[in-house]
């Protein structure tokens, strides 16, 4: 069993009119297989390359467990050097990822590895270019990012595979009240109809990922992501031009955030098994809601 999946739309290369008309205001996902053609990062990086320039970094890491309710999302559950762990997730399988990772402040030349497309969109945040890395058995749980950019994230190395939905589909998904994430009790890839009823019928999008592509997600969506083999990521952010988005971004990263995490500090445990009992309940309401509408 699996919600109702369609393929993402796929080009080698676009024109900005194209692109602006059909995706980033329809908020539309993209994949772009030759946005990296010529970035010298498609050829020069690799997993023996990293550990060759920044191997003696100390890395932390997280791995699929589900999220400790007293501690803040993706708190790290180890740490080792980088050019270790690089060895690991090319040796076996392991849950093991590095999250939003700033490589580019250890190794600032990495920056002229890349060319942010600035030709199909403005508003890229040129001081945050993040990048993931995960062994083939690494998960991202299903969430949409906080601060609602667009995201131009790259794959290198290897394969990843990707379901993504549009945010309207937020409550259905069960989406943890005050969070910008989901339930990780169900499985994205295998989900269990009969205990979270409110998931069937919710469509998405399936992408896998190989070397060099690029897929756009538009600010809000929604993403699940899975290494299939030991690889890593780049992500580009820009923001919405509209004064609407920019304020619903400030709005998000204050209650997402900052309120969040303060009523998590306070209740802890509580909190935490309330936010889930609601989660069910906003999600079954939006079901009939949804179901009443069809018909």
């Amino acid at each position: 069993m699996s919600f109702n999946l369609k393929s993402v739309d796929t080009v080698e290369s676009i024109s900005r009119e194209d692109f602006k008309k059909n995706y980033l205001d329809k908020r539309k996902p993209l994949i772009i297989k030759g946005l990296t053609k010529d970035w010298p990062a498609r050829e020069k990086w690799s997993t023996e390359y990293f550990k060759q320039i920044a191997g003696d970094i100390e890395v932390k890491l997280v791995d699929n467990s589900k999220a400790d309710p007293k501690k803040v999302i993706n708190a790290s559950i180890a740490s080792m050097k980088f050019g270790e762990y690089l060895d690991l997730i090319k040796r076996e399988p392991t849950q093991l990822r590095i999250f939003f990772f700033n490589l580019f402040k250890h190794r600032p030349e990495l920056i002229d590895d890349v060319k942010v497309p600035k030709e199909l969109m403005g508003g890229f945040i040129e001081s945050m270019p993040a990048m993931f890395f995960g062994g083939s058995k690494a998960i991202t749980f299903l969430h949409y990012d906080i601060d609602l950019p667009h995201l131009f994230h790259t794959h290198f190395g290897g394969r990843k595979h990707i379901i993504l939905f549009d945010n309207k589909w937020k409550k259905r998904l069960y989406c943890i009240p005050n969070t910008t994430y989901a339930l990780e009790d169900y499985d994205v890839a295998n989900p269990d109809f009969e205990k979270f009823p409110a998931l069937k019928g919710v469509e998405g999008y399936e992408v896998f990922l190989e070397h060099g592509d690029t897929l756009f997600m538009p600010t809000g969506m929604w993403h699940w992501m899975r290494y299939i083999d030991g690889s890593f990521s780049l992500t580009l952010r820009a923001w919405d031009q509209s004064v609407s988005r920019k304020i619903a971004s400030v709005w998000s990263l204050f209650m997402h955030g900052a309120v969040d995490s303060g009523i998590k500090v306070i209740f802890r445990e509580r909190y935490a098994v309330w936010r889930e009992k609601r989660a069910f309940v906003i999600a079954e309401k939006e079901l009939k809601k949804d179901l009443k509408k069809a018909g």
